[in-house]
């Protein structure tokens, strides 16, 4: 099983989500950016770093959302989300194609990554971030 962390960043009222590139796994999907834990590193550290690396995006950790565990053809995944705060930086893309800041009540017009997709139900359903 791989543990992957996702941050879902808010900025005033909207939220990050980034599409995954042609080349990636999960291509043309929409997520929650994060990445894969390293040994050693804690699920935070591991999120500030993967979002620095990915968007060169400075974030603050809020909260831990909670966690799923999806079967991909290709892995099983453990994914948590964080809920966070942007804090700096212009977004420079390297894994991914595309970005949107949205609100929640947007998040539905999306094509998740499946292991994202409870993460958009809960935020949907508790309107979490919507002020």
């Amino acid at each position: 099983m791989i543990t992957v962390v996702a941050a879902i960043i808010k900025k005033d009222t909207k939220i990050l989500i980034t599409r995954r590139a042609k080349d990636q796994k999960l291509a043309g999907f929409w997520e929650f950016p994060g990445g894969k834990i390293e040994a050693g590193e804690s699920e935070e550290l591991c999120l500030i770093r993967e979002i620095k690396e990915e968007l060169n995006l400075v974030i603050a950790i809020e909260e831990r959302l909670g966690e799923i565990v999806h079967s991909y053809e290709f892995a099983n995944i453990l994914l948590i989300a964080y809920a966070c705060q942007y804090r700096g930086g212009d977004i420079c893309l390297t894994v991914h194609d595309d970005f949107c800041w949205v609100e929640v009540s947007e998040l539905s017009g999306f094509c998740f990554a499946p292991a994202d997709e409870p993460f958009v139900r809960q935020l949907i359903g508790e309107g979490q971030f919507s002020g």
